[in-house]
């Protein structure tokens, strides 16, 4: 049970569940308030609804369908493999795993249907998944193939063991040739899909980055996380003052001059270093800059 209160007022009524709820998709929630499953005041509403403030809203959520990744037939690029681990060159617009309004195209039935088995640590919808990129960020990606080596790069990954190195192009001149951004990291309170450095109570994160080159309106950077938060490097070069290429979720205009842009922003997981989990030897991997961005960047230089 939900109480809206008055600084609620004039707000839609899915949005304001969205806030309440974030575990829950938007998409869902309206499910759920078309179904009747949500009532203001004892009494189904419309997603559309404004809140007046003072309102008891119910909800009550419908059983969620069990994740099953299932093996697809879709192309992949492996950068490294052992009895542990494979490294994967993740393309841009390729899903890791299934979730909400996404089961076909991942990167999960991709590994299921060209190694059979992954470790089930992750559970069944992301077997042998220890870490994320988003959705348009490309580059080199570890999955386990078994249990004790997952526990093991998880451990890694918590004792920030693994070197995660990313190329970013950003928009503007970046004053110094390298700078060091700790803020924690939240989800923004207005816009769900969004992550902020300028809210309280957020999750510590540590950013690292170091001019590669300098462009004409662009700076090309190499950039270092101590920490694997949500979409961190996209949020602390944007709260630099410097967003990514190309990502309009945190402040990148619309259009640049030059030629066209690719549909996607300028973030690639360029490098990974960790411990192999068996003989803890060393092992680094690295993904090629992809020959969009090379473009992007030959096209912002001339």
């Amino acid at each position: 049970m939900l109480a809206a209160a008055g600084s609620e007022a004039g707000q839609r009524l899915d949005r304001f569940l969205q806030e309440q709820l974030p575990q829950y998709s938007r998409a869902r929630l309206q499910e759920w308030i078309k179904a009747g499953r949500v009532r203001v005041n004892g009494a189904a509403e419309r997603a559309s609804r404004r809140l007046r403030g003072g309102e008891v809203i119910e909800v009550e959520p419908a059983e969620l369908p069990p994740l099953r990744a299932t093996p697809e037939d879709i192309p992949l690029r492996i950068l490294y493999e052992d009895d542990d681990v494979i490294a994967v060159d993740k393309p841009a617009g390729m899903v890791v795993h299934a979730g909400a309004g996404r089961r076909t195209g991942t990167l999960v039935n991709a590994l299921l249907h060209r190694f059979g088995a992954l470790s089930r640590v992750g559970g069944e919808e992301r077997p042998g998944i220890v870490h994320r990129l988003d959705r348009q960020t490309s580059g080199v990606l570890l999955v386990a193939r078994n249990d004790a080596a997952h526990r093991r790069l998880a451990a890694q990954f918590a004792g920030r063991q693994v070197e995660k190195v990313y190329l970013a192009l950003v928009h503007g001149s970046v004053r110094q040739e390298q700078g060091r951004i700790e803020k924690p990291i939240a989800r923004d309170r207005r816009a769900r899909v969004r992550m902020s450095a300028r809210l309280s109570g957020g999750r510590a994160a540590t950013t690292e980055y170091r001019v590669l080159r300098r462009l004409a309106g662009f700076t090309l950077l190499e950039v270092r996380i101590r920490t694997g938060r949500t979409h961190q490097v996209r949020v602390h070069l944007a709260d630099l003052g410097h967003p990514v290429a190309g990502d309009r979720l945190y402040g990148a205009p619309a259009g640049v001059a030059g030629p066209p842009a690719p549909a996607r922003f300028f973030l690639h997981a360029h490098r990974i270093r960790f411990l192999q989990p068996s003989t803890g030897e060393p092992v680094t991997v690295e993904s090629p800059l992809p020959e969009e961005l090379r473009r992007w960047v030959d096209s912002a230089g001339s």
